[in-house]
């Protein structure tokens, strides 16, 4: 294994990148119904720096986020792409065909 790969990073002042590309189910401050995929945390800054990141209210979702080298590359452009990546993979999905089943599902079983 890249031994490389399993050292922890520091976050990269500016970066921000977890605080745009990954969904946040939990709610935030000023955000009661979390964070969806793809869209700027609203604490984030015009310099991409969490506003909130020394404050009480700090959300524990983003207090547990440890960065790596894996997850957030050498660039802003690497961690993008691997957490937007990531979040393609563990979206929910629901096929019609699916959604159909459970529903008949359901009703038999009432």
């Amino acid at each position: 294994m890249n031994t490389i790969l399993e050292k922890p990073a520091n976050c990269r002042k500016g970066c921000g990148a977890c605080c745009i590309a990954i969904s946040i189910s939990s709610p935030l401050p000023g955000m009661p119904d979390g964070k969806p995929a793809g869209i700027r945390c609203i604490h984030l800054s015009d310099e991409n720096i969490c506003t909130i990141h020394a404050h009480e209210d700090y959300p524990k979702v983003c207090r547990n986020l440890r960065p790596s080298i894996e997850m957030c590359g050498y660039s802003f452009g690497e961690a993008m792409a691997y957490l937007t990546k990531l979040e393609q993979l563990t979206a929910p999905s629901i096929s019609p065909a699916s959604d159909y089943n459970d529903k008949n599902n359901r009703k038999e079983f009432q």
